[in-house]
């Protein structure tokens, strides 16, 4: 096997689903890996994502010497899965990538089936995934023997969070790959300061509306507040599949004068709707809302869970019980009567965030991780 430790990298991105944090982790590693000379690609599902990601992929396109490629791969194990692998790999035999790195438990198990080479390695890194669900269901058991089957074909596990690294150990055992864990990371300009809207709302939340997500516990901490005489006002920025539950849920409520949807934004725009970011997670493993409002300085509130603690690191008062409304609610009231405490743990958090959680360091660590797994064979 050729030396690795300076040669430029044909690397081909796989993901399943082009939406939210994990495309967006793909899009900037990607950029970063093409600016350093890299041949970079990416495979991407054509069921989902619509014109948002079909706009980012032609943007993103003409960097990418390998290329843009759509093909249909279902969320949930599949029928038509055998014939979508078998696709995909025609494209990777027609590419000839050193490094194929699957994101996402489809991607990732596309990527891990190929038999290994001397020549490639292949990378997975979760974000998430199917350990989102629990070991004592029948859909997490399932996951669990999956995950486990293809443990130990893969060269290098690429985690985003050292909590996300934890949970697939314990979840499914320890790897005999290189196992790295590289946090997210934001641009430069994202530390530019947010101006306040006039017509912002006391809090807001940016993402998707997805159970995991938790935007229903935030509508009913909103309800709960109000109810105690707090007039507080909500700003919502994103879509998904519980849109119209949400929506309804704020009609039953009661809240239409005090709860707004503005549809799917972008963050920046979404934060300068409001003066305090919630982030009222079910579960998450390394949120990107979270690092680019803390580079921002937005002042923010964010569940105990997954790698959130880890962006915060000793700011735990900002943090409440993940899943709890009446913690939920005692927070946000927190944050609002201590106003120059928020600020400046906003200040604080910044500063952090460009010392740990820059693109920069993010893609300088996934291509070291690229390396050392070569390295190691």
């Amino acid at each position: 096997m050729q030396d690795m430790s300076n040669k430029q990298l044909r690397i081909l991105h796989a993901v399943r689903a082009p939406v939210g944090g994990i495309f967006r982790h793909i899009l900037d590693v990607a950029n970063g890996q093409a600016e350093r000379g890299h041949q970079v690609g990416i495979v991407a599902d054509s069921l989902t994502g619509g014109d948002r990601a079909a706009a980012a992929l032609a943007e993103i396109a003409p960097r990418l010497s390998l290329g843009v490629y759509r093909m249909p791969m279902q969320r949930e194990p599949h029928f038509t899965d055998a014939m979508a692998w078998t696709r995909f790999m025609r494209l990777v035999q027609r590419l000839r990538p050193d490094v194929l790195h699957g994101h996402g438990a489809k991607a990732g198990a596309f990527v891990r089936m190929k038999p290994a080479s001397k020549d490639a390695i292949r990378v997975y890194t979760p974000h998430g995934g199917s350990l989102h669900y629990p070991s004592n269901t029948l859909k997490g058991q399932v996951y669990s023997r999956l995950e486990r089957a293809l443990m130990n074909r893969t060269e290098l596990f690429l985690f985003e969070s050292a909590f996300a690294r934890n949970t697939y150990q314990r979840l499914i055992g320890a790897p005999s790959g290189l196992v790295k864990c590289v946090f997210n990371g934001v641009t430069a300009d994202e530390f530019d300061p947010i101006e306040t809207a006039d017509d912002a709302t006391g809090l807001v939340y940016v993402g998707e509306f997805r159970h995991i997500k938790g935007a229903d516990l935030l509508i009913d901490a909103v309800a709960q507040l109000r109810a105690h005489g707090r007039p507080v006002t909500l700003t919502l920025g994103g879509d998904g599949e519980e849109t119209a539950a949400l929506k309804a849920q704020v009609q039953r409520l009661g809240l239409t004068e005090a709860v707004r949807f503005i549809g799917h934004i972008k963050p920046r725009y979404g934060f300068s709707k409001g003066r305090l970011l919630v982030v009222p997670s079910r579960g998450d493993s390394m949120p990107y809302v979270v690092i680019e409002a803390a580079a921002a300085a937005m002042p923010i509130i964010a569940a105990n869970t997954g790698g959130i603690p880890e962006i915060f690191d000793s700011h735990t008062d900002a943090l409440f019980t993940a899943g709890n409304v009446n913690a939920m609610a005692e927070a946000i009231r927190t944050a609002i009567d201590a106003p120059e405490a928020a600020r400046a743990r906003a200040d604080a958090l910044r500063e952090r965030i460009s010392l740990h959680f820059s693109q920069k360091a993010m893609v300088e660590g996934v291509i070291t991780g690229y390396r050392e797994a070569f390295a190691r064979r």
